[in-house]
């Protein structure tokens, strides 16, 4: 079997999502995500220019190779373009490779090791009771482990808190908007969010927390400290990790369990927080970590130190990386759980999947290959749209981390 072609699909279906096919010579073809939120055309110009014409008469089973080839022979490592770009091959490959052999992905990464996979999803809300409404509503829905963000009072808008009574989707057409930011307003008050919610729900349900990168590391170990009692299954970014030593100070102040890593596009970026111990679950996304290929050599790692996955599942990824996730979730042995913000309607028409949840538990269903289909007539209806991230600043107008 050899390549015989490879396009791109970019599209946006309430959102942009950058889609590779990869074609063969004996019919069969796989489909990779690219998307890169806020930057998707780079990703795309990377793969159209650059990778796509080194694809050609290559043998698709040879996912090792090729990975190392786009890696390490572009001189050029690491970033999350490239890594992006790479990671759409693979999964790609990794598709063809399930189908070719007519099984799906997760029998060729060991087979299955649970019987679902755990997710979490989203509740949030302008005050304490509306979050906790949202909270309910999930529960309602079989969630077992719920990540909870509120709006803060004398803070005029929020992360993780829709507008207008929407899904929450923090990519917007346009210019970058600005959101103000309190740390101070914000220490005071998730204490008290996460008392009111151990308070309403009890004690078997997971709380997960989101602090967006937003505190310095001292101040990071004195929230995980004050949530102790009501323990979180994680505190997740509690601080830039570009810096990775910096969470040894929180690790030594707080049992509260830490999640990091949506924003890291390399194994390396988090070398030193796993074998460390620094953290308790890596965040690293498929797509934007180079791929099933990749990923899997770090999970490995990370189960030396006792490390579990928890990646990320925000709408920024396509049904593909979710249909990818959920493959390699059910497959390695320290799987921690999988973030599960759903896609819309339009999206869900768009990618067609075998995957499915039910309650509180995903399952990537048993088509050969990842599953996930794209219907390109109806992609074609949404031509991609420039959109970004916000970007927020401090009460005094610095900007800082969003």
């Amino acid at each position: 079997m050899k390549i015989t072609a490879a396009r791109l699909i970019v599209c946006s279906p309430d959102r942009n999502f950058v889609t590779l096919r990869i074609e063969t010579d004996e019919g069969i073809y796989g489909l990779g995500d690219g998307t890169l939120n806020g930057r998707e055309l780079a990703v795309a110009a990377y793969l159209e220019e650059h990778v796509i014409p080194c694809l050609i008469g290559r043998d698709p089973f040879a996912t090792e190779d090729i990975w190392q080839y786009l890696y390490r022979g572009a001189y050029w490592r690491r970033g999350p373009v490239t890594m992006s770009a790479i990671a759409a091959v693979d999964m790609a490959l990794w598709d063809i490779k399930g189908k070719a052999l007519n099984t799906p992905v997760y029998n060729l990464l060991g087979g299955k090791s649970r019987q679902g996979v755990l997710v979490y999803t989203h509740a949030n809300g302008a005050d304490i009771p509306a979050a906790l409404d949202s909270v309910k509503k999930h529960m309602d829905e079989g969630y077992l482990a719920i990540r909870v963000q509120s709006g803060v009072p004398g803070v005029s808008s929020a992360y993780g808190v829709p507008k207008g009574g929407k899904s929450y989707e923090p990519a917007e057409r346009g210019l970058p908007g600005e959101s103000l930011w309190s740390t101070e307003k914000y220490l005071n008050f998730a204490p008290k969010l996460f008392e009111a919610a151990r308070k309403e729900v009890g004690e078997d349900l997971h709380l997960l927390h989101d602090v967006h990168h937003r505190l310095t590391p001292i101040e990071a170990a004195r929230l995980g400290k004050e949530l102790e009692p009501y323990h979180l299954f994680w505190m997740e970014d509690p601080t830039p990790a570009e810096n990775q030593e910096a969470f040894r100070l929180i690790r030594e102040h707080t049992v509260t369990p830490i999640a990091t890593g949506e924003v890291f596009n390399s194994f390396w970026d988090a070398h030193d927080l796993i074998r460390n111990q620094w953290i308790d679950y890596i965040r690293m996304t498929i797509v934007h970590g180079g791929g099933i290929t990749a990923l899997k050599k770090a999970a490995d790692f990370a189960a030396v130190y006792q490390v579990r996955t928890g990646f990320h599942g925000a709408t920024d990824l396509s049904p593909v990386t979710m249909a990818a996730a959920l493959h390699f979730g059910i497959a390695i042995h320290n799987f921690g759980i999988q973030e599960h913000m759903p896609h819309t309607p339009l999206v869900d028409e768009v990618f067609p999947h075998a995957y499915t949840y039910d309650s509180g538990y995903m399952y990537p269903g048993d088509a050969p290959g990842l599953g996930v289909e794209i219907d390109e007539a109806k992609a074609a209806k949404y031509p991609y749209q420039r959109a970004y991230l916000p970007v927020a600043r401090k009460m005094d107008g610095t900007l800082t981390d969003w």
